[in-house]
């Protein structure tokens, strides 16, 4: 583990258990003008010494997709290091669907596990998201479904059509108390929306209350940005108090902590909204993402020229062949002025299931296939490409589609961090790039979830959404 430095560090760390999720708590951060930097492992004490203050500090992780044994491991040492710069508020972020299984990515073993660092009375789980439309009511957790905005239908998680049947972590319970202590938090108690409209003291007797029975956490549900209101003077208010103070959810933890602290930290706060700028010279987009959102996306992204890949290919026997042509296909596009979208490809019964969800709201996702299953090779063989490419490729602008995809081929690239550039969509952002070698550093990279973004969210990363000038 590294030496991190030991005076005064940043009040807010937190810790992504993939790398989209936590592009989108570093967006949160900085646009409430906090100086925020998310790095790919802990820093050392001279990675920091040399970006001056900063009021916040994430790591983005894999945890999510990590067995119990080895997401344990991870978190004690990021836990440990946390704790040596003073920190107040120590976040877990989660995905805004709270996926996660007691054997995969268990949000239960790192509650247990960043308690240790954390000993404040108060573990604040916060369910929902009300900018991406996760919302959390008497302890039940619902999300929207679809590539439009305005017509998008708000499903309990376990109807969700797409989170129910994730191939991974399938949710299958929307309680999520329930839902937790089956990951071993046997005593997760709920703060429901009514105690918010009694009241700031209402609310701190009802808290106080439950805390006297010890609970392992409590639940805080969430509709909308007043209610983060709320739980973000709780959260300040216990943390200010005693021992740093554990908080797991999405980043509506962060916009929370944010809304606290009255949206400024000690850099000044940006004056007007940033825009992104159109791509100079040619974009690649990676798309590892089976989702159905992803599949519009794709089928969307009229200005790239389409390479296919085979799961089963990149992950066979003659994977090294295989992946050495398509990385040739790919750069030869690139080198001649052609945007790539490289993404992997689906079933015939996965593209249909995708023309489903996009027309019916009860449409449900089809069983993950064999590829699907094999998603650690695929994410890793993702990320070889991606890594060949760049050797070969000198690009300004990058996009990745997919969790573990993103989480797998960013850390393949041998950089050290990320700050904010400019947001794409709810829960998309771009970011640049740091990193020691002068070919990386200063890229321009989109990684989103496969859930996120509007339907032509790869022509927006192409074209940008600056506003042209009179």
């Amino acid at each position: 583990m590294s030496d991190l430095l030991r005076d005064a560090g940043p009040d807010y760390v937190f810790y992504g258990d993939d790398f989209t999720g936590a592009t989108d708590t570093l967006a949160h951060l900085a646009r409430a003008g906090l100086r925020t930097m998310l790095f790919f492992e802990v820093p050392s004490a001279a990675r920091l010494s040399t970006l001056g203050p900063l009021d916040a500090l994430g790591v983005a992780g894999a945890a999510r997709t990590m067995a119990p044994s080895v997401q344990q491991r991870e978190l004690a040492g990021v836990g440990a290091a946390f704790a040596k710069l003073g920190v107040r508020v120590m976040h877990y972020k989660v995905c805004s669907t709270f996926d996660s299984a007691p054997q995969t990515g268990s949000i239960g073993m790192a509650v247990r596990t960043l308690r240790e660092y954390c000993a404040n009375e108060l573990v604040a789980v916060v369910g929902g998201q009300p900018d991406l439309r996760r919302y959390c009511v008497f302890g039940e957790l619902f999300a929207a479904a679809g590539a439009d905005d305005a017509r998008q239908a708000v499903y309990r998680i376990d109807r969700h059509p797409t989170m129910s049947r994730h191939p991974v972590t399938p949710m299958q319970e929307a309680d999520l108390r329930v839902h937790l202590q089956r990951q071993g938090l046997e005593n997760v108690q709920s703060i429901d929306w009514r105690s918010y409209a009694a009241g700031a003291a209402a609310l701190q007797s009802d808290v106080r209350r439950r805390l006297d029975s010890k609970p392992d956490a409590l639940l805080f549900d969430v509709l909308d940005e007043s209610h983060l209101q709320a739980i973000g003077d709780l959260i300040l208010r216990y943390a200010a108090m005693s021992a740093p103070l554990l908080a797991v959810g999405a980043s509506s933890v962060a916009r929370a902590y944010a809304l606290a602290r009255g949206g400024a930290g000690r850099s000044a706060a940006a004056s007007g909204p940033v825009r992104l700028a159109p791509a100079r010279g040619p974009v690649l987009v990676l798309a590892g993402s089976l989702s159905p959102l992803t599949a519009i996306q794709i089928e969307a992204a009229r200005s790239y020229v389409r390479v296919e890949l085979d799961p089963l290919q990149m992950t066979g026997d003659a994977a090294a062949e295989y992946l050495a042509a398509r990385v040739e296909a790919i750069a030869a596009s690139l080198r001649g002025g052609r945007n790539v979208l490289a993404f992997t490809k689906r079933r015939a019964a996965d593209r249909e299931t995708t023309a489903n969800v996009s027309t019916n709201a009860n449409a449900r996702i089809d069983a993950p296939s064999a590829a699907v299953a094999a998603r650690p090779q695929l994410a890793d063989a993702c990320a070889a490409l991606l890594q060949q490419v760049l050797g070969t490729v000198r690009l300004h602008r990058i996009g990745i589609a997919g969790g573990d995809t993103s989480s797998f081929a960013v850390r393949a690239l041998g950089a050290w961090g990320l700050s904010y550039l400019a947001p794409l969509s709810a829960g998309v952002t771009v970011c640049r790039l740091h990193a020691d070698r002068a070919e990386l550093d200063g890229m321009e990279i989109m990684l989103k979830g496969g859930q996120m973004g509007d339907a032509d969210l790869f022509e927006q990363l192409l074209n940008g959404n600056e506003v042209p000038s009179a």
